[in-house]
């Protein structure tokens, strides 16, 4: 495409949509910076009949040498030796493109997996929750930039395995489910907002099932009742449940808030989702079957649910009758994310690009065992 560029400067009016991140290399970030400086300055090349003048590719040279070294005077004219036909800049430029959107996409989703995995150890999630905007956020300008819509788009390939809790969980979720069986009406303050996905161990879930369906049927929580209502669902038969490890919640008593102790295991959860989601779209981006359509598309779904557990999270964590809280303001963060994402040149700026010249891109039921609680 460079070399497209440099055999036909006009080339450049059908290129107001590509930008110098978009090159791998910043050899060529600062070349097409040059060559995009150039054409805004109205470089007499612009008008030239016939051949290019010299000065065109020269002027062009030491405006990149500006930027980046390493540039010689033989390698515009190893550029222009790979360009088969001037004429299809356009289409090498959506090939350059296509694959910046895939770095992209990658290196950010590279990010929420670092940030998740602290958060995780930290027990914190603000900071999943803010770089989880910029990932969408960046999503919607790539959108944008390739002239799709930023629609979520359910992906073929399966989802990676759910991530390992951290240390120290497990145990925190068996004591909030023994203070939920032992203190009377602790239930109904995470009732609203926890789920049984949110338990790291898929055994403390299905316990969480119960109690939840005990009090949404209005009867009583109580280690018998607990037991009584596990034993209906089949789960000690099926081996979900081994009478160790039920006696350690229903045997013993707890206190505590549960309030508390279900916003950290909520956090965790978050945590969780968000690292399987950045996964999964780390997945995505590396799979160059996948047009730029599909892989936005297929990432906004892998972050659905980070956004259905960050909603519970806003709801658990804000006062009673606050108002949700607001949204971080994507556009500053989406703007500093795609500066970080590779370098702007100083020096080279280029106008965002007119839409316009956008191209077209391309529970299954189980078995109840009644027993009678006598």
């Amino acid at each position: 495409m460079l070399g497209a560029v440099l055999l036909d400067p006009r080339q450049l009016d059908r290129l107001g949509w590509l930008e110098p991140r978009d090159f791998y290399r910043p050899a060529h970030q600062a070349l097409f910076g040059a060559l995009r400086a150039l054409g805004d300055a109205g470089h007499p090349a612009l008008a030239a009949e016939g051949a290019v003048p010299l000065a065109w590719l020269n002027d062009s040279l030491a405006e990149a040498g500006r930027h980046v070294r390493g540039l010689t005077a033989s390698y515009p004219h190893t550029l222009i030796a790979a360009c088969p036909r001037p004429s299809n800049a356009p289409v090498y430029g959506r090939m350059v493109l296509e694959g910046s959107i895939h770095r992209t996409v990658a290196e950010h989703a590279a990010r929420l997996l670092a940030v998740a995995a602290e958060g995780a150890l930290q027990l914190e999630a603000d900071a999943t929750v803010a770089q989880a905007d910029v990932l969408a956020g960046v999503l919607a300008d790539l959108a944008r930039r390739w002239g799709t819509q930023p629609r979520s788009q359910v992906p073929a390939m399966s989802p990676p395995a759910v991530a390992a809790p951290a240390a120290g969980q497990v145990e925190d979720e068996r004591f909030l489910l023994a203070l939920l069986v032992h203190q009377d009406g602790a239930i109904g303050e995470v009732f609203n907002w926890l789920r049984p996905g949110d338990f790291a161990d898929p055994a403390h879930g299905h316990l969480y099932r119960c109690l939840g369906a005990l009090h949404h049927r209005g009867e009583p929580i109580d280690p018998v009742t607990a037991l009584w209502e596990v034993q209906r669902r089949g789960l000690l038969a099926d081996g979900t449940f081994t009478e160790e490890h039920l006696a350690a919640v229903l045997g013993d008593g707890a206190a505590g808030s549960a309030e508390w102790l279900g916003e950290q295991l909520l956090r965790g959860s978050l945590n969780r989702t968000a690292v399987v989601a950045a996964r999964q779209i780390a997945a995505q981006a590396d799979d160059d079957r996948l047009a730029p359509g599909q892989l936005i598309g297929q990432a906004l779904h892998a972050l659905g649910p980070v956004d259905e557990v960050r909603e519970r999270w806003r709801t658990a964590s804000s006062p009673p009758g606050a108002q949700p809280l607001p949204r971080s303001d994507q556009a500053v963060r989406v703007s500093a994310a795609l500066a970080r994402s590779p370098a702007h040149l100083t020096g080279c700026a280029v106008p965002r690009p007119d839409p316009a010249q956008i191209p077209p891109a391309v529970i299954a039921p189980v078995t109840r065992h009644h027993r009678s609680p006598s």
